[in-house]
């Protein structure tokens, strides 16, 4: 089986130095580089399957983003929004292709890993040649990030990691069906377990903050900036929806495909928010976009 390699690049932020983790598969001297980013509680464990499956073809990276899993946290909790994490990206970016004559990456982001990519392929010089946007845009449903708000600040304990996956598991019902073996795998990366034997989410619970402190004016003034920074984007993109998401409405998803780089929208049926890429044909829409048959 192929397995990934764990490192860390240093980051800064206006609070101080972070150190991220990313995990790397396939050749490490390939020059075609596919970044990936998760979810805004999710790891980049998230994407073993798709990088097995694509690590042939790119050298895959996918990095804990700064406040989860194996990378540190920010000393300032408020700093948590996407222009911190588009930082660190560039220099996650310039660290993976730093001497081996790459001129830019491909990038497949999930839902808040979709934002960060969208921001970055707007900007001019970008890296990013090809997009995949997974089940997110610059139009996000208030009732959905309410939920997600809420969801994130629980700051919770369980007795033993059955508990703790059975309440993964509740609360990603959206990600579709999946086998017991799958769901454990995608409660078991985003749990630890304490010295007192407790198990815990794997994050900062300062994640929360600015969702806590958003307002319906800078939640409009953000859906602008995105808005804006969508119709900036060059690349080829495909924009994959949930048939059921409850975060990307099909008519954010029809003006996604009519404006900007006009992205070629995929829907998966009988999935909410978001499709895992987990399985074969989820896998295989990515890859048909990305390298082809």
């Amino acid at each position: 089986m192929i397995e990934a390699r764990i490192k860390f690049v240093q980051c800064m932020s206006p609070a101080g130095l972070h150190q991220m983790a990313y995990k790397e598969w396939g050749d490490p001297a390939n020059p075609r580089v596919l970044v990936c980013v998760h979810g805004v509680t999710r790891v980049g464990d998230d994407f073993d399957s798709l990088a097995r499956a694509l690590a042939g073809h790119y050298r895959v990276v996918a990095p804990d983003v700064v406040g989860r899993g194996r990378s540190g946290r920010l000393a300032n909790p408020q700093l948590y929004r996407v222009p911190q994490y588009v930082s660190d990206m560039v220099t996650l970016i310039a660290r993976v292709t730093d001497g081996n004559g790459i001129d830019g990456v491909d990038w497949f982001g999930t839902s808040m890993g979709g934002l960060i990519g969208l921001a970055l392929a707007s900007l001019p010089g970008t890296p990013v040649r090809k997009l995949v946007l997974n089940d997110i845009g610059p139009t996000l449903d208030p009732a959905a990030l309410l939920r997600i708000g809420d969801y994130i600040g629980q700051e919770l304990r369980f007795p033993t990691f059955d508990a703790a996956a059975r309440f993964v598991r509740e609360v990603s019902q959206s990600f579709g069906e999946h086998t017991e073996e799958e769901w454990r795998k995608l409660a078991g990366d985003v749990l630890r377990q304490e010295p007192d034997g407790q198990w815990v989410r794997h994050y900062d619970m300062g994640l929360a903050l600015p969702f806590r402190s958003a307002t319906p004016e800078s939640t409009r003034a953000d859906e602008a900036m995105l808005w804006a920074a969508y119709d900036a984007i060059g690349c080829p993109t495909l924009l994959v929806r949930g048939e059921h998401s409850d975060l990307l409405s099909r008519a954010t998803a029809a003006s996604m495909a009519a404006r900007g780089p006009r992205a070629t929208l995929v829907e998966i049926a009988n999935v909410g928010h978001a499709p895992t890429f987990i399985h074969d044909d989820q896998i295989a829409i990515a890859r048909q976009f990305l390298i082809g048959t």
